[in-house]
């Protein structure tokens, strides 16, 4: 039996990152101005984003080359170890192998600092001295305040408000870091004020703190926006997990049969996938592989939104992507798994699913918790509430394995701790959690409402369905 965690060595951490761009089966959707329903300039999107994301976000290069500054940052955690989880294969009694990689090791403990400190690094070089930005469950603005502070930067986290709620150690690791953090929406901005105005209470979205954070980067020349999922050139940076993945397993040798993990944007699940969608496309894969996104039932937007072209943001400050969506302006339950609540998704992993090379699977936040919870007794870990969706897509796979007596490699990606949410165990443990699910009729109404806003969306909206 392989040792129960799995290290590569330090001169192994990638030296590039994979771009799946030249090898989707069709070429992606491009973004369009909503005006005029053309692709978006390059040139245009230089006023909010560093110019190398714009490049890498346009590229068609297969492999980009990670700058040694980058990669001398990325020692600080990388690479992260690969788990065999044996004590959970035998609380289930499955003759399945169950690994998962672990980017809980960072020092914000996710798998954002990965594109964090890549999109910090870029904007520095630009001469900027301060990024905005928006984060959900805190996660992606933890990353983004280190990678800030390890540069040199100044930062500032508009942070959806039921999570600044829910997650007050998040924002004091942010101002431990020295970012601004603030409570979307605010009173700071036109786009936090015009919600304010219609719902003084409002829980915040991720959409309304995109929002924000674009308004606040676009008053200051010395500003840029940073995000931390569903564009291309945010994904691409992940795929370091999945390569070094790829070079642990055949370590091993060994190859995942299924591959699973969470999905709010698409950045952790695209970051692990890539890699091993590059050897399927490629003919290099030694096996079929299965590709499984794991969603919330309360932002379900792959399993049952729509795939047309939306916003990326509730202002509408943003282009549109073509991406399955709930509708821009939607306003999540307040689960715990903050970084599922997005109301749209990386338009990339949405042509694979429409392609029918990836499935998907959404579950409530109590079945996810309780799969968190047997995972914590076994494996010792505590997960955060997103990759708890992923092992509960994994538990079944392995129960359903043990009654068809199936010996399949999964393959999973905790991309999180869960330190910073231990409320939402507690919920969990004293039977307070609700299994939120968003009913389809509220995705129907807010198609209806789309169509008011851009007429032309009736025909692409009634052929979907």
């Amino acid at each position: 039996m392989p040792s129960h965690k799995i290290l590569l060595d330090e001169e192994e951490i990638p030296k590039k990152w994979y771009n799946i761009q030249p090898d989707l089966p069709e070429p992606l959707p491009p973004p369009i101005n909503p005006a005029t329903r053309e692709p978006v300039n390059p040139k245009d999107l230089e006023a909010v984003f560093p110019k190398e994301c714009i490049k890498q976000e346009m590229s068609q290069e297969r492999w980009i080359d990670i700058p040694k500054e980058i990669l001398e940052i990325y020692r600080l955690w990388r690479p992260t170890p690969l788990y065999r989880a044996i004590n959970l294969e035998k609380a289930l009694k499955t003759p399945a192998k169950i690994y998962y990689k672990y980017e809980g090791v960072s020092p914000p403990g996710s798998h954002k600092t990965n594109t964090a400190i890549a999109q910090a690094y870029y904007a520095k070089k630009e001469g900027m001295t301060r990024i905005s930005t928006e984060t959900g469950a805190g996660q992606w603005g933890s990353a983004l305040a280190f990678s800030c502070n390890i540069l040199g930067m100044k930062s500032t986290v508009y942070m959806v408000r039921a999570s600044y709620d829910q997650k007050p150690y998040r924002r004091v690791m942010m101002e431990t870091w020295g970012a601004e953090v603030y409570a979307s929406p605010t009173d700071r901005t036109e786009a936090g004020k015009s919600i304010l105005a219609e719902d003084p209470d409002s829980p915040g979205s991720l959409g309304i703190a995109i929002s924000e954070a674009i308004e606040d980067s676009l008053k200051d020349e010395k500003t840029k926006y940073t995000l931390g999922s569903v564009l291309n050139h945010v994904l691409l940076h992940q795929t370091v997990i999945g390569l070094e993945t790829k070079k642990a397993m055949a370590s091993l040798e060994e190859y995942p049969d299924s591959i699973f993990g969470c999905i709010g944007g698409g950045s952790s699940f695209s970051g692990l996938y890539w890699p091993f969608y590059y050897d399927v496309a490629s003919g290099k894969a030694p096996k079929d592989v299965e590709f499984i996104a794991v969603e919330s039932t309360a932002c379900p937007k792959v399993t049952k939104g729509y795939y047309i072209y939306d916003h990326f943001d509730v202002a509408r400050m943003t282009p549109m992507g073509k991406m399955h969506t709930l509708g821009h302006m939607f306003v999540p339950a307040p689960i715990h798994a903050g970084g599922l609540r997005y109301h749209g998704m990386a338009p990339t992993l949405c042509l694979l699913k429409q392609k029918g090379i990836m499935k998907s699977k959404a579950y409530n936040q109590v079945d996810a918790f309780k799969a968190g919870h047997l995972f914590a007794k076994t494996e010792g870990i505590i997960s955060a509430p997103e990759p708890n969706h992923a092992i509960k897509a994994v538990i079944d796979e392995a129960l359903r394995c043990k009654e068809t007596g199936e010996e399949k490699t999964l393959l999973f990606l905790l991309c999180g701790h869960g330190h910073f949410d231990m409320q939402g165990y507690d919920d969990y443990l004293h039977g307070k959690l609700l299994p939120y699910e968003y009913p389809q009729k509220k995705v129907d109404e807010a198609m209806q409402k789309l169509i008011k806003i851009y007429p032309w969306l009736k025909e692409e909206i009634k052929n979907y369905r």
